[in-house]
């Protein structure tokens, strides 16, 4: 689907959105918790995040935040607007692994003209993100 020009009507309940695969990084999940202002030591200190039990720094929700926003509007495109989102954390994301995004839209709202879409990102350890983001078409 061309999403430069995607809008309201054009979209039905149960249209996917193309998946998209983030390799994870350190400078991904560090330079994520940097930017958010987010300096617990789990996010950028590997000693700091192993002695708190984690194999590795880990991502912090602001950075998957940001990650599922950035997949939801690539999707809808520069005319959307981001009316809410919601999501709940699972499995970390480690560095090494990817994170897979896929989602579907699952309700349409004609008074907003928005749609929401249900999200899911998973990882090699299983589910990391899921969720929804309501945002508005054209």
């Amino acid at each position: 689907m061309d999403t430069s020009n995607l809008r309201f009507d054009t979209v039905q309940t149960g249209d996917e959105l193309p998946a998209k695969t983030v390799p994870i990084t350190v400078p991904l999940i560090a330079g994520g918790a940097l930017a958010t202002r987010d300096y617990f030591p789990g996010h950028h200190d590997l000693e700091a995040a192993r002695e708190l039990g984690s194999s590795h720094i880990f991502m912090n929700i602001l950075t998957t935040n940001g990650l599922v926003q950035s997949f939801v509007e690539g999707w809808a495109g520069p005319q959307a607007r981001l009316m809410d989102l919601k999501i709940r954390l699972g499995a970390p994301n480690y560095p090494g692994d990817s994170m897979r995004l896929t989602g579907a839209v699952t309700a349409k709202d004609e008074a907003t003209r928005s749609v929401q879409v249900t999200i899911k990102g998973t990882n090699g350890m299983g589910p990391h993100v899921s969720g929804t983001v309501q945002v508005a078409l054209a």
